[in-house]
C-alpha cells in the first residue's frame, strides 16, 4: 500500500532540516529522507583516536539564523548549543613571514592594519562600508525570495540604482584593488571569493559584503564542535514531529506531466505527496531522480564551484602561537587562480587550517591537537593521495609549521571523496560557482519544472555555504506556503 505524506524532503542536510522544521512548524506532516547513515549532508564530524574532525563547514557567521529556524520548536540556539564568539577570529601569513591577526572588534582590526600597512586600517573601514550596503540591498532583494523570474527580482527593488550598489559589474579583485595599495591585502580581501568555491578574478565585488558579515556578526564556534549544529537541527526536527529516515534512498522522484505525484525509494516503497522538496546536488537531481533536459543545461552553465583536498591529521604536542583559523596564503594568487580555473594543482597553494582543539579541550586528547587542512583545488581533478598531502605538509613546514612528525594519523579527502558522499559533480563543495556577473541568475532555482517539486540547498538560491542554505529553506518554505 502507497503511503500518502504532506511533504518528502529528499536528503537530510542542513537545507532539508530546517525547511523540514519550517513545515511541520506550520502543521505539515514531513518526512526527511537520507540515504546514509546520518543526518546534516557536510555538515559531519569524523572521529578517530579521540581526535575530533569538523569536515565540512568550520564557522558560524550568522548564528541568528540558526536561531531562527530552531525557535519554531520552541527552544532557540543558545538553549541547544553553548557558542563561542572567537577573538582572534582568523590569522592571515604570508611567505615573505608577514602576517596579520584579524580581530572580533572592527576598530582593532583596523589599528592591526594600519601596523601592518599604514593606510590600510582606512582603506578597511571603507570596505566594510561597502560591504554593509551591499548586505543591505542583497539581503531585501537577492536573498528575500527566489530568483525564478526578473520580474520577481524587480518587485523587491527600491529603486533601479539597487542594482547597482550590490557592486556586481566590478570583480572581487578589481573592488580589493581599489581599496588596499598593498597586494597582500587585496589577496587577502579576494579570498573571500572561496567562501562560495569561486575565483576573486571572476566573482563579482558582491561577494565584499562577506567580510562586512564576519565583522559585524562575529565568527562563531559552537563548543564540541560544528556537528552541535546538526544535533540542534536534528532534535528540533524530531520535537515537531518530522519523521527523520535513514539509510534509505530514493531512487526516483514521480511525476506526471504537470506535478509531482511522491517518490520511489530503492527499496520499491513508494510515498504520495504532492511535495516533494531535493535537498540534494541540482545535477544529480535533474540528471537521475527526475530527468530534466532544460534544468541539467542550467545547471551546467552554471559552472561548477571549486573542490577541496582536505588533510585530517591527529597531532601530537602543542603548536605555538596556534590559532582557531589560520591562512597561509599562496606566494601568487593570480597563478593561483589561473590554475583552479584551468582545472590544475597548483604547486605553491593558500592552505587553510582549524585547529578546533585551541579553542575547546574536549577536541584532541591531552597534550594533542585536531588539524584540518584545506586546499581549494578544481572539481573533478584527480590527485595522488599521498604524494599531493606530502607537499602541502612541506609547504607548510616551509612556513613554520613542521606537523611531518608529529602526526599520529592522517586521513584524506578528494573530490572524489566528495563526490561519492554527496553526489556533487566532481565534488565540487558548493554546487554552482559565483563566478560572473551573471552567476546568481544561471543558479538553478527553488522551484523545480513540476509543480510541487521544489530545491533546497547550496546547488540552488541563493548558494553554498551555512547562511544562504538556511535562506534557501526559508525561501521555500514561503513558496510551499504561498503555493499551497
Amino acid at each position: 500500500m502507497t503511503e500518502r505524506l504532506d511533504a518528502v524532503v529528499v536528503g537530510g542536510g542542513v537545507g532539508g532540516l530546517a525547511v523540514a522544521i519550517r513545515l511541520a512548524a506550520a502543521g505539515r506532516r514531513v518526512r526527511v529522507i537520507e540515504r546514509s547513515d546520518h543526518l546534516g549532508g557536510k555538515l559531519t564530524v569524523r572521529v578517530r583516536d579521540g581526535f575530533h574532525f569538523d569536515i565540512g563547514p568550520s564557522l558560524v557567521t550568522m548564528p541568528h539564523l540558526f536561531d531562527e529556524v530552531l525557535s519554531l520548536s520552541g527552544a532557540g540556539l543558545t538553549q541547544r548549543v553553548d557558542m563561542v564568539r572567537l577573538d582572534p577570529a582568523f590569522h592571515y601569513q604570508w611567505p615573505d613571514g608577514s602576517h596579520v591577526t584579524v580581530s572580533d572588534d572592527p576598530a582593532a582590526t583596523s589599528a592591526a592594519l594600519d601596523a601592518f600597512s599604514p593606510g590600510a586600517g582606512t582603506g578597511y573601514e571603507r570596505f566594510l562600508i561597502r560591504g554593509r550596503r551591499i548586505w543591505e540591498v542583497s539581503d531585501r532583494t537577492f536573498f528575500a525570495g527566489p530568483m525564478d523570474s526578473p520580474w520577481r527580482l524587480a518587485s523587491r527593488l527600491q529603486s533601479p540604482t539597487d542594482l547597482l550598489a550590490i557592486d556586481p559589474l566590478r570583480t572581487l579583485h578589481t573592488a580589493a584593488r581599489a581599496t588596499f595599495t598593498d597586494p597582500r591585502l587585496v589577496q587577502w580581501a579576494g579570498r573571500y571569493a572561496t567562501y562560495s568555491g569561486s575565483s576573486p578574478y571572476r566573482a563579482p565585488a558582491t561577494l565584499g559584503c562577506i567580510p562586512y558579515l564576519e565583522a559585524e556578526y562575529g565568527a562563531w564556534y559552537p563548543r564540541g564542535g560544528l556537528g552541535r549544529l546538526r544535533d540542534a537541527l536534528v532534535d528540533a526536527a524530531r520535537d515537531l514531529g518530522v519523521e527523520l529516515v535513514t539509510n534509505a534512498e530514493v531512487a526516483a522522484i514521480e511525476a506526471s506531466r504537470d506535478a509531482v505525484t511522491g517518490v520511489r525509494l530503492v527499496s520499491g516503497e513508494r510515498i504520495a505527496t504532492s511535495i516533494v522538496i531535493a535537498n540534494v546536488d541540482a545535477g544529480h537531481l535533474y540528471r537521475d531522480l527526475l530527468p530534466d533536459a532544460k534544468g541539467q543545461r542550467r545547471v551546467t552553465r552554471a559552472g561548477r564551484s571549486s573542490s577541496g583536498f582536505v588533510i585530517l591529521a591527529g597531532v601530537e604536542g602543542v603548536t605555538p602561537n596556534r590559532h582557531h583559523h589560520t591562512v597561509w596564503f599562496s606566494p601568487d594568487d593570480a597563478a593561483e587562480f589561473a590554475d583552479l580555473d584551468a582545472g590544475r594543482l597548483h604547486d605553491d597553494p593558500t592552505i587553510y587550517a582549524c585547529v578546533t582543539s585551541a579553542t575547546d579541550e574536549t577536541q584532541a586528547p591531552d597534550g594533542c591537537e585536531s588539524w584540518f587542512l584545506l586546499v581549494n583545488v578544481p572539481a573533478g581533478v584527480s590527485i595522488d593521495r599521498d604524494a599531493y598531502r606530502d607537499q602541502i605538509l612541506e609547504r607548510l613546514a616551509s612556513r613554520g609549521v613542521d606537523l611531518t612528525h608529529r602526526c599520529r594519523f592522517t586521513e584524506i579527502l578528494t573530490p572524489q571523496d566528495l563526490e561519492a558522499a554527496y553526489r556533487s559533480s566532481g565534488g565540487a563543495i558548493y554546487g554552482t560557482s559565483s563566478n560572473g556577473r551573471r552567476a546568481a541568475f544561471l543558479r538553478p532555482g527553488n522551484r523545480g519544472p513540476r509543480q510541487g517539486l521544489y530545491l533546497v540547498g547550496g546547488s540552488s538560491h541563493p548558494g553554498g555555504g551555512l547562511p544562504l542554505v538556511l535562506s534557501s529553506a526559508r525561501i521555500v518554505a514561503d513558496l510551499v506556503a504561498s503555493d499551497t
